[in-house]
């Protein structure tokens, strides 16, 4: 005791605050916490993979357009595909701007078209159209409506494609889940910071003869809430670093099922998360730490003014 004494006050009241209440189990909140986390932490790698998904498919439609020759109703024959197919690369490579002009090769066409149609006789068999791939020099300028225009003289069954639309899209659709994924962290965020408060309201009542006689020896309310709020912060940090590191997990052997032999869903990017990717997650045992800290904090200080 007497060792004790020597030391400086405001390291004996840290020592002390910590130890005035009791420590009870809180099973229950650290499992809802450490799912909220999981959940948070699958969002936001969510929100990471649309983003980068979007991006990659951007940067590859950007600086190309396609042209295709399309079989007329009549039934085109084979020669006259040709020459419309040769006349339209002839356009396009005296095109200012264009850097060069390959045409798709049938067996690549069918490549394309077989996730929606598949593979057989019967799909060789439809009227496919003929592809010519372009690419845009870079920093130059081409006029899509005159280019349009010049191919349907030269070719009249081509159609022009910029690929704007798409890309356009594609932006809408990631903005729209990297925006629902932030709305999903939002009411993580708020289920979180509720069932702290409730936990730490229901502590202080269970604690209220201690909290009551540390009240008339004169201890302030700053003082209790410290007591509370490490304790609720850095429980909410251990729960929440067990589920993100799960999320983590779970994305590492998502992005691994290629190498053991699984094949990938059709028309859904790869799911797993990339190595420079996951220090993001490590945002997510940050922020409920501080959710809860800031939670109980206000929760104690409330409650303790309306007591007294």
């Amino acid at each position: 005791m007497r060792l004790r004494s020597k030391l400086p006050p405001g390291l004996r009241a840290r020592q002390t605050e910590g130890r005035v209440l009791p420590h009870d189990e809180a099973a229950p909140l650290d499992v809802v916490i450490g799912v909220m986390a999981f959940l948070a932490a699958l969002a936001l790698g969510v929100s990471l993979v649309a983003d980068r998904t979007a991006a990659g498919w951007r940067q590859g439609l950007a600086g190309r357009l396609t042209v295709q020759i399309l079989p007329p109703d009549r039934g085109a024959a084979e020669p006259a595909l040709d020459r419309e197919t040769n006349a339209a690369v002839a356009v396009l490579t005296a095109t200012r701007g264009i850097l060069h002009a390959n045409v798709i090769s049938q067996k690549d066409t069918m490549a394309l078209v077989a996730p929606w149609l598949g593979e057989g006789s019967l799909v060789a068999e439809l009227p496919l159209p003929r592809l010519i791939d372009a690419t845009i020099s870079p920093g130059e300028s081409v006029d899509f409506p005159a280019l349009a225009r010049r191919l349907k003289a030269a070719a009249p069954d081509s159609a022009l494609d910029d690929h704007s639309h798409w890309v356009a899209r594609l932006k809408e659709i990631a903005d729209g889940v990297v925006w629902s994924a932030y709305g999903v962290l939002a009411l993580i965020a708020i289920a979180t910071a509720a069932a702290v408060s409730f936990a730490t309201r229901a502590g202080l009542e269970a604690h209220h003869h201690i909290v009551a006689l540390l009240h008339q020896m004169g201890a302030r309310a700053g003082f209790v809430a410290r007591a509370f709020e490490r304790h609720y912060a850095l429980s909410a940090l251990a729960a929440s670093a067990v589920g993100a590191a799960l999320a983590a997990t779970l994305f590492l052997l998502t992005g691994g099922l290629e190498f053991v032999g699984v094949e990938p869903v059709p028309f859904l990017p790869p799911l797993g998360l990339k190595l420079a990717e996951l220090p993001w997650l490590l945002a997510v045992p940050i922020v409920s730490g501080l959710i809860a800290w800031v939670t109980a904090r206000l929760s104690v200080l409330a409650a303790l003014r309306k007591i007294y």
